[in-house]
């Protein structure tokens, strides 16, 4: 293997090439800033495909904080959030002066719990101190449980806040991921499936709640010559430019869907053969993006610890990481309440996230699995075939699995 090939990154932007010609219209009407033709554009144009209202911002976590606004989340209230997922989740429940309460995921999912949901809901309800909200995440790409937990939170009357950062595009029994709650919430940041660089969409089916969520992050300015304010307001709205690349991202979203599949179901088949390392599960309730290639390492079986096979990687010059430190084992969060068992414990200890991104050659694609096979003693492949039927199904929206076939040294 040449260690001094170019390095293999976890997930990096793909531009389709309309994103030049929406900035370019910014920049020779001179609509650079937080008004322009793009910004109302890209709201229309995820709205048809969503079926929702959407406001466009300057990131996920500005759209979780304002989500968090419309739920009246405020000081001593209470939020249920899923442990396992990155910090900008649970931030936003700080800034409003509430109490994170994080819960555990399971194993089929990786995503919250929904028999947990349900009992920590009916154990608070019997106390009368409900919370405020619950955000659920869409880890990695694939959907929560959903139809459990709106029933656990319907019959408590406790709203739903669904962070899909990780998921435009996912589906959950045929609905998309996002529009399921009474707020959904995407990024847009450099390494998501589609990207704007830096930005974020808060939507809902209740448009009077997108319209206040625009008004508070244009600095809440009310109407009229004058520069009045009578709420707190943020500097939350994303930029005309970074709309226009919003819009020819989103041209090719259906696209960059299949070839993250495409990526993640050639690793699946490549290393099918060892022991000890295992796919990410695809859940049968939903369709799975696999916006990032995930896996497990059993180290006893594997003979590797994933912290082991990390760094063989990063030897290799190949970047993969962990799959995010769970919320109740962060030093900023040390104190808050935690329920549930060792799932997402378990699921921190032992995942890994393999390079993902929709441009990834199989050249490329073939050094970090010959990495991974070298580094436990297994043969290494000469070529990742593909199936050609796969290749072409751009646009692709079933829950079916795609297949891949692998040829190896032999």
């Amino acid at each position: 293997m040449n260690e001094n090939a170019g390095r293999i990154l976890l997930s990096v932007p793909h531009m389709g090439g309309d994103e030049i010609r929406y900035v370019r219209e910014a920049f020779e009407s001179n609509w650079l800033s937080t008004v322009g033709p793009n910004i109302p554009a890209f709201e229309r144009e995820l709205e048809a495909r969503l079926h929702v209202t959407a406001a466009a911002l300057s990131s996920g976590t500005a759209a979780i904080h304002l989500g968090l606004r419309l739920l009246n989340v405020g000081p001593g209230d209470e939020v249920l959030c899923q442990s396992l997922t990155f910090v900008a989740t649970a931030n936003p429940i700080v800034y409003q002066g509430a109490t994170p309460v994080f819960l555990d995921s399971e194993y089929a999912t990786w995503n919250m719990d929904p028999g947990l949901l349900e009992r920590v809901l009916r154990e608070r309800a019997a106390v009368r101190r409900l919370p405020k909200a619950v955000i659920v995440v869409h880890l990695y790409g694939q959907c929560a449980d959903m139809d459990p937990i709106l029933a656990a939170c319907n019959r408590y009357d406790v709203p739903v806040l669904e962070d899909a950062a990780e998921a435009l595009g996912s589906t959950y029994q045929g609905r998309p991921a996002g529009t399921l709650g009474a707020v959904g919430v995407f990024s847009f940041n450099g390494n998501k499936i589609i990207t704007t660089t830096g930005g974020g969409m808060l939507v809902s089916r209740r448009r009077d709640w997108v319209e206040k969520a625009r008004f508070w992050a244009c600095q809440a300015r009310e109407a009229g010559l004058a520069f009045e304010h009578k709420e707190t307001g943020h500097n939350y709205r994303m930029s005309n430019v970074l709309a226009g690349i919003g819009r020819g991202q989103l041209r090719v979203l259906d696209l960059r869907i299949v070839q993250r599949r495409a990526v993640a179901f050639r690793y699946a088949a490549a290393l099918a053969d060892i022991g000890g390392i295992s796919f990410m599960p695809q859940s049968p309730s939903g369709f799975h993006i696999n916006w990032l290639s995930s896996f497990l390492i059993d180290q006893d079986r594997f003979g590797l610890s994933r912290d082991d096979l990390i760094a063989h990687l990063d030897a290799a010059n190949v970047e993969s990481r962990p799959v995010w430190k769970p919320m109740h084992l962060q030093p900023l969060f040390r104190g808050c309440e935690y329920r549930g068992g060792g799932v997402a414990e378990d699921l921190f200890r032992r995942g890994i996230c393999l390079p993902s991104s929709s441009t990834l050659r199989l050249s490329d694609q073939l050094r970090v699995v010959n990495a991974i096979r070298t580094a436990v003693g297994a043969e290494p492949l000469k070529e990742l075939i593909a199936d050609p039927e796969v290749c072409s199904s751009a646009g692709k929206t079933s829950a079916e699995p795609l297949h891949w076939s692998m040829g190896n040294a032999n």
